[in-house]
């Protein structure tokens, strides 16, 4: 099902943002696509290569608002969903519904409604991690990876084990196990907590006033926030019940290697996410490009939103 609403959300919005819905996996998911302009381009613009953005927590489609046109204008169709429990995109009840099977599905989803063989998948925070698990899980439909300051799955879980500093910079994920709690603090105060999250970018030009408006109309419009929390309780679940049959004689350590290109970008300011998370990528990720910004914070692409875009550009495929 497609439903094509071409309704902005809001005024300022360029009118070749156009607002889509598809039913994938058993939810409604809502997505933003630019395609190129058919005049700049020599071949029809639904043969241009596929760029699929992913955000992450607590963002939306629009945390890629920087990304679309220049992306869009390179030559290539982008596609920004709002992923499951966002925005105007469904929000399934229960954890189960948050696991990496069904979030990975969910693109896979998305990149068959678009008509596309294979896409670049680029992903941001949680968007990360499910482009992650996507390369790893369905190879065959992503041509090539690009992660911004999210940690390969595998890596997390070893430098978790390994690193005090990341370990207690991790005390959010713990603290998300909590029923009903986090939903409440967070949601307090008209998002007090999470705007203060968004003042910790580098560049005060990174969440205007407008902006974070948008973010919290965005929360506002899910009935709650568990479902981006639960993305959260289901890593912790899927986690311990991997370490538990990871020492059952028969079950054979699963294979996370990922065999497409893949670039990584990195904020050093990232107060969550150290750079120890970059050690020994090689061992799951052969074809690897990193590029470190020394500046940047967690909210890369909207601290240096320019040099994310070129360096994206310079890695997608030629058109």
């Amino acid at each position: 099902m497609t439903e094509d609403t071409r309704e902005p959300e809001s005024p300022a919005d360029p009118d070749r943002w156009r607002h889509e819905t598809a039913r994938v996996n058993g939810v409604d998911l809502h997505y933003v696509t630019v395609d190129p302009d058919p005049d700049a381009v020599d071949h029809p613009t639904g043969a241009a290569p596929l760029v699929v953005l992913l955000h992450g927590f607590p963002s939306f489609w629009y945390a890629w608002r920087h990304q679309l046109d220049p992306l869009a204008d390179a030559g290539y169709r982008v596609v920004a969903p709002d992923m499951r429990g966002y925005n105007r995109s469904s929000s399934p009840s229960g954890v189960d519904s948050y696991r990496p099977a069904e979030l990975v599905a969910d693109i896979r989803g998305l990149i068959e409604h678009r008509g596309a063989p294979q896409a670049t998948v680029v992903g941001h925070d949680w968007g990360g991690l499910v482009a992650w698990e996507t390369a790893i899980s369905e190879p065959d439909v992503v041509d090539r990876l690009a992660v911004l300051n999210a940690p390969h799955p595998a890596a997390y879980e070893q430098t978790v084990l390994q690193s005090p500093t990341q370990l207690l910079r991790s005390w959010y994920m713990f603290a998300f196990q909590l029923p009903w709690v986090p939903e409440q603090l967070l949601s307090a105060g008209d998002y007090a907590l999470l705007e203060r999250g968004f003042e910790d970018a580098a560049t005060p030009e990174a969440f205007t006033a407008a902006d974070v408006e948008r973010y919290r109309a965005a929360m506002d419009r899910t009935d709650s926030l568990s479902g981006p929390i639960n993305y959260y309780r289901a890593m912790a679940r899927e986690t311990i019940e991997g370490g538990v049959e990871s020492l059952l004689p028969w079950e054979a350590e699963r294979d996370r290697t990922v065999e497409a290109p893949t670039l990584v970008l990195w904020g050093e300011q990232d107060p969550a996410l150290g750079t120890e998370l970059l050690g020994g990528l090689k061992q799951w990720v052969p074809e690897l490009r990193v590029r470190r910004f020394p500046e940047a914070t967690h909210w890369i692409h909207l601290d240096a939103p320019g040099r994310v875009t070129e360096e994206l550009r310079s890695f997608l495929p030629r058109v």
